[in-house]
Parts: structure tokens; sequence; C-alpha cells
């Protein structure tokens, strides 16, 4: 079976990564060559879907401007605003009338760029209401935990569950086959958690719930530590040539040591050395050191500056000789 249409939760704040998000959309940051959500996008549109709804709420025209009309992926993005914030169900149901009756469902938070087609011939062999993508983690403490049957079932869940409260490891991903018809449990213009409020609802009505392993990259990228993970996963998985290091072509760096870094374009960077940071595009880096941190765009570093352990908003200047250290954990 196939599925033609996807809708993206895209209208959070984005406040664990301030300053980065001051000025744009979470989604919109950038993975190397493209914004985060771009590799969701192409995902789907692997997986042969034709249109992707964008359900936006923050800086909507920051995702306008960072995704286009999705031609250079072969699909149709369609924007929809929120006029107020109604959680991930709300925003489902606000688009309610533009969907099919089985399409996939995603939150615009996360970092995926992985194959579908299992999860959705799962849906339609168990013939569930929702399959949920579900990952594996060493330390579900800070997730959404996914308790299930035998047969891959969900009994129930766990929200951020403290050490001995459930004996599960699977986390919900943010990725979902959906039947339309679980809309109708939403009411209309209220605050509505989809996972939260909607998948319990199922479950005690009898079930309708099923899971399907993550099959490629996953991560939660709410977090600063995150985000650049995946820059540097995708450098590893699409740049090996690299050595855990991207340079954009539109990028002048000469004499300068670098290590698990991305530079993007426009940058400038000498006589300098660089280690486990994204610097993103506009950036000047003249004889300074930049380690375990993220600079926003167009920022400064000068000579013989020292930035560690810290994020930059876009267009900070750090001054000759300056030390900054904001404890950011990197």
């Amino acid at each position: 079976m196939r599925i033609r249409q996807a809708v993206v939760m895209v209208g959070g704040k984005g406040t664990r990564l301030r300053p980065l998000t001051e000025n744009r959309p979470k989604p919109s940051l950038p993975v190397v060559e493209h914004p985060c959500l771009w590799y969701l996008l192409r995902s789907f549109a692997d997986a042969g879907v034709e249109e992707v709804i964008l359900a936006c709420g923050y800086k909507s025209q920051g995702m306008r401007d960072a995704m286009g009309d999705g031609s250079d992926l072969g699909i149709r993005i369609v924007y929809v605003d929120e006029d107020e914030p109604l959680g991930t169900g709300g925003a489902l149901k606000n688009a309610e009338h533009l969907l099919d009756p089985v399409f996939l469902a995603a939150n615009g938070d996360v970092f995926m760029y992985t194959d579908f087609s299992r999860q959705i011939d799962r849906h339609f062999e168990d013939g569930a209401k929702v399959t949920i993508a579900v990952a594996e983690v060493d330390d579900p403490s800070q997730y959404g935990v996914v308790e299930t049957d035998s047969d891959g079932r969900i009994t129930g869940f766990k929200e951020k569950p403290r050490p001995g409260e459930t004996d599960s490891k699977l986390i919900n991903a943010g990725v979902y086959v959906v039947d339309r018809e679980v809309l109708s449990m939403i009411p209309r213009g209220e605050f509505c958690d989809f996972s939260g409020d909607v998948f319990p609802e199922i479950v005690r009505n009898g079930g309708g719930l099923s899971t399907c392993p993550v099959q490629g990259l996953f991560m939660d990228v709410g977090h600063p530590l995150e985000l650049l993970a995946a820059n540097l996963d995708i450098v590893d998985r699409e740049h090996p040539e690299g050595h855990h290091v991207f340079i954009s072509p539109d990028a002048s760096v000469t004499d300068t040591a670098l290590e698990r870094s991305v530079i993007l374009e426009d940058c400038e960077i000498s006589d300098s050395d660089l280690e486990h940071v994204l610097v993103m595009r506009g950036c000047r880096i003249m004889g300074a050191v930049v380690r375990d941190s993220i600079l926003g765009e167009g920022c400064e570093v000068m000579e013989g500056a020292v930035v560690e352990n810290s994020i930059l908003g876009d267009g900070e200047k750090v001054s000759p000789g300056e030390v900054r250290n904001d404890g950011a954990r990197l």
C-alpha cells in the first residue's frame, strides 16, 4: 500500500535552542547543506509521499523561506497557519479537512533520515488506527516511553519515567501512520496533545495502536548538543571523505586546524583552531580558537579570542583576546 500525504507539526518555539531560534523556527536550523526538516521530507518523498502539509505557528515565514514549495524534493508543500497554539492534536484537527483517509504525521522537532516503507506496510498489515515509529534508547528517562506486548501492540505509556518505573526502553520517535477517523476524538478549537491525550484514549477503548522500529537515523534535536550531533552524523554518512569535517564549497578556510566540525556557506576562517563546532553561514573567524560551540549566522570571532562551550546568536561579535565560555554542554 502507498500513502500520498503527510502532515508535519512545525509550530513550536524551540526554547531550548535559544538564541539560535530567536530569528527562525527550529526545523529550519541547518544540518549540513539543508534545513533539519529537509531530511524528514526527503524520507517521505522516498516513501512515495506527494504532498506535505506543514502546520505552522512560530515564525511561519521562516519556515516558508527555508523549505519553499517542495519542488526540489519532488513534492508539494502546503502551509497551514495556526491562529493560536493548540498542541499537536489541535494542529492535526485544524488540517483535518485537507487530509486523506490514511496519512503520515510527524512532530517537526525530530531529525529523521529513514525508510518509512516498513512502517506503512505494518500499519495496513495490522489494521491499526495509528502505527507509531519507535526507537530503543539506553536511557529513556527524558522521553515518552512506549510499553508493548509480545506482538508489538501498545499497552501503555510512561512520560519521562524514573528508574524502575518501566522495563521498556522504547520511545515514541514522533512519526505516525494515522487513520483520519482518529481525529474525531479531538475537540475542535481546544488544546490537545496527540500522543499524550489521544493515544491513551485509544488504548482505553481497546487498542488499535501498533509500533514499528525506526529504520535509519533518528534524533531529538531539541538541545544544541543534539543539533551539533545531527550535523556530524550527516557528515559521516553523506560525506565520509571529509573525515568528520564538512566545509561548504562557498566558504573560505585557510591555515586552520579542523576536527569534527561543520562550516557552512559564505564563512571566512583563517589561522584558527576549531574542534567540535557548527559554524552557520556568513561567519568570520580570524586567528581564534573555537571549541564545543555553535555560532549563529554572521558571527565574528577575532584575533586571539577563545570561544568554548558557547552558543552564539546571530550577529554576535567576540572581540580580540576575549574569552567566551557560557557553560553550554556541547
